[in-house]
């Protein structure tokens, strides 16, 4: 199976998998099998730190925001199941947001694709010595 193929049938399986997950991890909430949790929170800010790879792809950008946002869902879940406090979980979340942008700095990570300018000199640069 190609990779475009494969990566389109996973674009498309997002939403149905997320919806089976939010709806089962709320009936069992109902039914006290799980402590209750705002899910849809919680999945919101997985989805954006996911979505930001697969549509972002691998570069400078992602490697912040994906990550910061599933560290953020996982505080916010083990907050709302009062394993930490809020006093902890907001450290953590500036520790990590700081951690994630020194790594983002590696000359390894390439930069987003809107980040690069363009190297042709014929392009205007918007100056008014045009």
């Amino acid at each position: 199976m190609p990779i475009n193929a494969t990566r389109s049938s996973l674009k498309t399986a997002i939403v149905p998998v997320l919806l089976v997950a939010i709806g089962a991890g709320s009936l069992l909430s109902q039914y006290d099998l799980l402590p209750e949790i705002n899910e849809v929170w919680s999945l919101g800010l997985v989805l954006v730190g996911g979505l930001s790879f697969l549509v972002g792809g691998y570069n400078k950008a992602t490697v912040v925001i994906g990550p910061f946002f599933l560290i953020a869902a996982l505080l916010s879940v083990l907050r709302q199941l009062d394993y930490i406090s809020i006093e902890r979980e907001i450290p953590i979340i500036l520790i990590s947001a700081g951690m994630l942008m020194l790594f983002a700095r590696s000359a390894a990570i390439p930069n987003p694709p809107w980040l690069e300018r363009s190297s042709d000199p014929t392009e205007s640069t918007g100056s008014a010595d045009d």
